[in-house]
């Protein structure tokens, strides 16, 4: 069974996937394979969604973490947090038009949101990966 302490690593998982997925998702669609780049961006798709309802839950519970680094680390860890912050606001609703676009076969339309949804989206999924990997295991005393 899963506890609430587990979340986090569960959505460190769920985030890297995503990035597999689009990322894949992305070769798939340059390389013509029209089905496959849709399957693959749906799993990303389902990965977030699966993110965002774990993350809900587990700051419902915990709170905020804390960031306990110190010196030079710190900026940059807070930096990161922020673009990614933002970035993952922005890729909401990109992400709900790009694949409503594509569900209705409007494919000039789609191509032209995604190619801002699918750096963003990347960068969210990576940099949620990195945020995690400095809360939880960059400082030791945790």
């Amino acid at each position: 069974m899963i506890s609430i302490t587990d979340l986090p690593s569960v959505n460190a998982a769920l985030n890297s996937l995503s990035a597999v997925f689009l990322f894949a998702g992305y070769r798939f669609i340059k390389s013509g394979e029209r089905g496959a780049h849709r399957n693959c961006m749906l799993v990303a798709f389902g990965c977030s969604i699966l993110f965002l309802i774990s993350y809900l839950i587990y700051h419902y519970q915990v709170g905020s973490v804390p960031f306990k680094g110190q010196g030079w680390i710190r900026p940059v860890y807070f930096t990161i947090l922020l673009t990614h912050t933002i970035l993952a606001v922005t890729v909401v609703p990109l992400a709900l038009v790009t694949l409503s676009r594509a569900w209705r076969e409007r494919f000039d339309a789609h191509r032209r949101i995604a190619r801002w949804t699918l750096p963003i989206w990347l960068y969210v999924s990576v940099t949620g990966v990195v945020v995690y990997g400095m809360l939880y295991w960059l400082v030791p005393s945790r």
